[in-house]
């Protein structure tokens, strides 16, 4: 009798976990999740990628960046596609990411084209996700999949960018601490700052180590003289034109490679936030690994990618799928 009696809350039980269970999946990001409502979805974005890189090769850099400035603030939402208004300065014109950032035409040309394919499907935010991947995979680095679902903030304020974004002037420490702050451990952060080598940087990001150091030296002592001789050649003092610009790793600035390790051991790393690497016991044995094999650290960077692609995201009914990825829909 009393068996009886169980069986029958205990099926709701079961019911309740399984409805649970499957909302969360639901809720969650999932690859391959465009194959019915929009097939063409990943292929599109890579011919517009594609596009891009042909037309300049240094926008697979930029996409790869904007993806990561995206997501450490306010997650990978699109925030940081959405332009100023009159009444609210965006995170795209923080002085982070303006005049720095590039490759916005690649998404918009994406957009653009999945808005005639499958209107109202794809968000900005999975378009900046699949286009970070193929940027890295067009310039020689490892792909991975990339778990789709994501939806579109409709809040994007430049002073959040300052205080989510780690500086080029951060020491070995204030990076690991910024880096745990979005759940990554401190071998992911050196895996994660190898985006470095491609891309290029403006003078302003680093003439702190060419001029007026600190009040000991003018120049940064850890810096490759050589190499210090060179970037002033490219960023006189005082310079503030913002036209100037260095490729991050001048070996292969193009090559998702090991190089930028490479770079970091010869005492050429750009910015304070590179060199100090080698300041730390652990983060320098990383250096050294992934120096010696680039291999290894194409996988590991692609797995890190696609981990920073989950930060906070939007899914299920929050946020909204943007019409223009510029401006949140009326």
């Amino acid at each position: 009798m009393s068996s009886k009696k169980l069986s029958r809350p205990c099926l709701v039980c079961w019911v309740v976990v399984f409805l649970f269970c499957t909302q969360s999946v639901h809720s969650q990001l999932e690859v391959g999740f465009y194959r019915s409502s929009c097939k063409l979805a990943e292929f599109i974005v890579k011919s517009a990628v594609r596009d891009g890189f042909n037309k300049d090769r240094g926008v697979a850099a930029g996409i790869v960046r904007m993806h990561f400035h995206d997501c450490f603030v306010r997650g990978c939402e699109s925030s940081v596609l959405l332009d100023s208004t009159p009444s609210n300065k965006a995170e795209k014109d923080s002085p982070a990411n303006n005049p720095s950032l590039r490759g916005f035409e690649v998404i918009d040309n994406a957009k653009a084209r999945l808005e005639t394919e499958c209107k109202g499907i794809v968000s900005c935010a999975d378009i900046l996700a699949f286009a970070a991947r193929d940027s890295i995979e067009i310039t020689g680095g490892f792909g991975y999949d990339v778990p789709a679902g994501r939806r579109d903030g409709t809040v994007s304020l430049a002073s959040e960018v300052l205080t989510n974004l780690p500086p080029p002037t951060f020491n070995v420490d204030q990076l690991t601490q910024n880096f745990a702050n979005k759940g990554f451990s401190q071998e992911e952060m050196v895996t994660l700052s190898g985006g470095h080598t491609i891309g290029r940087s403006h003078c302003t990001s680093f003439s702190n180590r060419l001029y007026n150091f600190n009040g000991t030296t003018s120049q940064d002592p850890t810096l490759d003289a050589t190499y210090a001789t060179s970037l002033k050649q490219t960023c006189p003092q005082g310079s503030t034109d913002l036209s100037l610009v260095v490729p991050m790793n001048p070996g292969s600035p193009a090559t998702t490679d090991a190089g930028y390790y490479i770079d970091i051991l010869a005492n050429r790393g750009l910015f304070t936030s590179d060199q100090t690497l080698l300041t730390n016991a652990a983060t320098a044995t990383q250096v050294n690994i992934n120096a010696r094999n680039s291999i290894l650290w194409r996988r590991k960077f692609a797995a890190a990618m696609q981990k920073m692609g989950k930060l906070d995201v939007l899914t299920g009914n929050a946020g909204e799928i943007r019409v223009d990825c510029r401006v949140i829909n009326s």
